[in-house]
């Protein structure tokens, strides 16, 4: 399926199990990262499309994330968090939670590593000196997580949005809870950090703004998406990643329909839908400068375990795509 389109490829090595997330370096389209269900980190190169590294932990992990183009972090069910060290081939782990990490996300403006775990606690850690630096009680258990600038938006059961402030953690910024039904399945803040976009498990999407004013909280909706009609019928599906262009502050989408999306979220238009892929979009990483879009397609057991020896069980698949300003600029930018 998606080898046949000539501006995408598959990546050689994928993981043999669920990818959990897929990360992009922080400088260059060159670095991909990705975690997955079979205890493995690996890093790939792009352009060779080889896999340049891979270490792994002793339970499935769940997140990972780079701080600079040579260190990896990573967390999942050991809840253990390691760092990697590329150059040097060193692997350290850092610290723990007392249950499953679930999000690891790294903050350039405050040089610290977050992690969200479902121990309902988010830690802080100093990515140079490799140590603890604090933990924040969490309402319910953590299940993503978004940097915007300095502050962390945090989307934990039962529904609950909280904003921290990394520069002043004594308390919460701000308390929310999504607009969205069901619950929260993942949550990505615009790169002008204005404000955020959040999913839920039945095919919305929410588009929320950070500035509490009346006037700019008039401005949020949320819509439907990654829904098919058959015979009358519809089908809704979990909308499981979001990702950003960096340059247009647009974003994509990708459901367990197998389908991604890339939308226009200030004009409140798709900008278009890429190709079916051979099952759902587990996650989506854009490069810093827009230009790739990575796409991991691996089955999240939606519909409870397959058979074992089911030949239509699709492999995990990591996809690279090439993606044109006619997929991600917003119409009023075009000439």
């Amino acid at each position: 399926m998606g080898s046949e389109v000539p501006n995408e490829f598959k990546l050689n090595s994928c993981p043999s199990d669920g990818i959990s997330a897929v990360k992009f370096a922080p400088t260059t389209s060159q670095f991909l990262l990705a975690s997955s269900w079979d205890c493995t980190v690996r890093l790939y190169d792009i352009t060779e499309n080889t896999q340049r590294f891979k270490y792994t932990h002793s339970t499935p992990v769940l997140d990972c994330c780079f701080s600079d183009g040579t260190h990896a972090w990573s967390g999942g069910l050991d809840c253990t968090l390691k760092s990697y060290d590329f150059n040097s081939g060193m692997e350290m782990v850092i610290g723990n939670h007392n249950a499953p990490i679930r999000c690891v996300e790294y903050c350039p403006e405050v040089d610290v590593i977050i992690t969200g775990s479902w121990d309902q606690t988010l830690k802080l850690w100093d990515s140079r000196d490799k140590k603890s630096i604090g933990s924040y009680s969490q309402p319910e258990k953590v299940y993503t997580m978004a940097v915007s600038g300095d502050r962390v938006i945090v989307g934990t059961a039962g529904k609950r949005v909280l904003v921290w402030d990394l520069r002043n953690m004594s308390y919460v910024q701000q308390r929310r809870e999504s607009s969205l039904k069901y619950q929260t399945r993942c949550i990505r803040a615009f790169p002008n950090k204005q404000g955020f976009v959040l999913s839920s498990i039945e095919g919305r999407v929410a588009v929320e703004y950070l500035d509490p004013s009346p006037e700019i909280q008039k401005k949020k909706y949320a819509f439907k998406c990654h829904r098919t009609k058959k015979d009358g019928v519809e089908n809704i599906y979990p909308v499981n990643a979001i990702s950003f262009h960096n340059k247009y502050n647009t974003f994509a989408t990708g459901g367990s329909d197998g389908f991604v999306n890339v939308w226009d979220g200030f004009n409140k238009k798709r900008l278009c839908q890429f190709h079916l892929y051979p099952t759902s979009i587990a996650s989506l990483s854009f490069s810093h400068d827009g230009s790739m879009l990575a796409i991991a397609s691996s089955y999240m057991y939606e519909n409870g375990e397959p058979a074992p020896d089911d030949a239509s069980n699709p492999d995990d698949a990591i996809y690279v795509r090439h993606v044109t300003d006619a997929e991600t600029k917003p119409k009023s930018l075009a000439t």
